[in-house]
């Protein structure tokens, strides 16, 4: 739920940066992680058979210690809960970095083969970077199927392999959405745009009306961002169908679209270009600067802690749509457990990935001690989740907004083994294409040129949709 005061605030604001805008590291196909699990009363980490009930039920029984990697804060809380209900089991938890810096510490352990956690916080988009070196469990003898119909589908999707593989656990999320200024939209006569024709009409209204003010900043060296809009207009980017196969689209007809249409209006001037999370950005929505922020769930907690000055005025609405008879949306952010398979207690750690993010109350912590957006269909649907309605957005019900764009998300969209890589590309060329206000359909043509190299010098064989 959103809260409207500093002190809940500020965990949220710090995490914001690190746990949603990171991208994950680089992995050559020559890279072989060899698993060195064993077992714990009955379960193997390398084990596909069902791991029977009296297994699980001995091992829940056995004191065991088990590592946790995660940058959540406060998490200790949620991990109380799971050593209540099994006190044979410890969880050791360590932050090892945020995002980049624990994936770089948790791949160097890996190759060494010693120093690795038992479970790993994860986001969604660098489940393929590991699962490509078998670093990640199955969890699928240890009962994670059965947890299917509890969480959003779409999340599922984003965690489950091609062989119907469980590869982590989901634990929050990030829809997109829009965040508008209710004040600065009945000042000027703007309506809520429900297409983005009719965004790109206000955005050129209102900076004719008030050069001072943009509908929305979209910022240049935000690839998270750019990575849900073309999750929103029905992009399939990176199509991985086997280890060494992939196909790079982000120079496709959909994508080019995405530019012609963000490039335009940037280089109309009617939307900014700022770099987010820094001081000037900061100041623009404290200021007035931006009319909008296209952001995800996890938006309207930041904002209302970040932007201060402008409480009562801020109200959510879904993304403008390519197609209004198909309301569609992409995410961005949020993050997952998952079980390392060099782990020598599988099935404890698994237990522990699937109670911390499914267990009723532990889930429902996440959501009103750290102000996640919820991954489960239950707290989707809970009315005193749904029901918050912060004086921050005027007493609108944010959370059921956000709760009902979620059920539009896409659950095709899939992720690179080597994001960062993209990133990096993307930021050096349609990022800079949108800064430069230069032509931005060019630089995906350069991007996916360069994106595709490097997937050929890491071993791929690529192909373009």
């Amino acid at each position: 739920m959103l809260r409207n005061t500093s002190s809940s605030m500020s965990g949220r604001s710090s995490m914001s940066r690190r746990l949603f805008l990171t991208t994950t590291g680089a992995v050559s196909l020559g890279l072989t992680l060899t698993a060195c699990g064993g077992s714990d009363s009955g379960g193997s980490s390398a084990s596909s058979k069902p791991v029977s009930q009296a297994d699980i039920d001995k091992a829940m029984k056995t004191p065991t210690e088990l590592t946790f990697w995660t940058w959540v804060p406060n998490i200790d809380k949620e991990v109380a809960l799971f050593e209540a209900k099994y006190p044979a089991i410890k969880v050791k938890v360590v932050n090892a970095g945020q995002g980049t810096p624990q994936y770089t510490k948790l791949r160097t352990a890996l190759k060494a083969g010693s120093g690795a956690p038992d479970m790993v916080q994860i986001e969604y988009q660098a489940i393929p970077t590991f699962t490509i070196t078998d670093s990640l469990l199955d969890l699928r003898p240890y009962g994670a199927s059965a947890l299917k119909e509890k969480f959003v589908d779409w999340t599922w999707q984003q965690v489950s392999g091609s062989k119907g593989e469980v590869w982590a656990i989901p634990q929050d999320t990030g829809p997109l959405g829009m965040l508008y200024r209710k004040d600065i939209f009945d000042k000027h006569g703007i309506k809520v745009p429900t297409t983005w024709d009719e965004f790109a009409a206000a955005a050129r209204k209102l900076h004719k009306a008030d050069p001072d003010v943009y509908l929305t900043n979209l910022a240049a060296n935000q690839v998270a961002a750019w990575h849900g809009l073309l999750w929103q207009a029905g992009a399939k980017p990176y199509v991985v169908s086997d280890r060494s196969d992939i196909t790079i689209g982000v120079d496709d007809a959909v994508s080019r679209k995405l530019g012609a249409y963000w490039g335009g209006l940037a280089q109309e001037g009617v939307v900014s270009t700022d770099p987010d999370f820094t001081d000037g950005w900061y100041a623009g929505f404290n200021k007035g600067k931006y009319a909008t922020w296209i952001t995800a769930a996890w938006g309207p907690a930041f904002l209302s802690g970040s932007a201060k000055a402008t409480s009562g005025k801020w109200r959510a609405a879904p993304l403008p749509q390519w197609d209004a008879s198909k309301p569609s949306s992409g995410n961005w952010g949020g993050s997952t457990t998952a079980v390392i398979r060099s782990t020598k207690n599988p099935i404890a750690a698994a237990q522990f990935a699937q109670f911390l993010n499914s267990d009723p109350a532990s889930a429902k912590m996440f959501a009103t001690e750290q102000f996640f957006f919820p991954a489960t269909k239950a707290l989707l649907t809970d009315a005193t989740f749904t029901g918050d309605a912060p004086a921050f957005y005027g007493g609108q019900k944010v959370n059921q907004v956000f709760a009902d764009i979620s059920s539009t998300v896409n659950s095709s969209f899939q992720w690179p083994p080597f994001l960062d890589q993209a990133a990096t590309d993307w930021t050096e060329t349609v990022g800079k294409s949108l800064a430069d206000k230069t032509d931005t359909v060019r630089a995906l043509g350069t991007w996916q040129t360069r994106l595709t190299t490097y997937a050929k010098s890491q071993g791929f064989t690529v192909e373009t949709p």
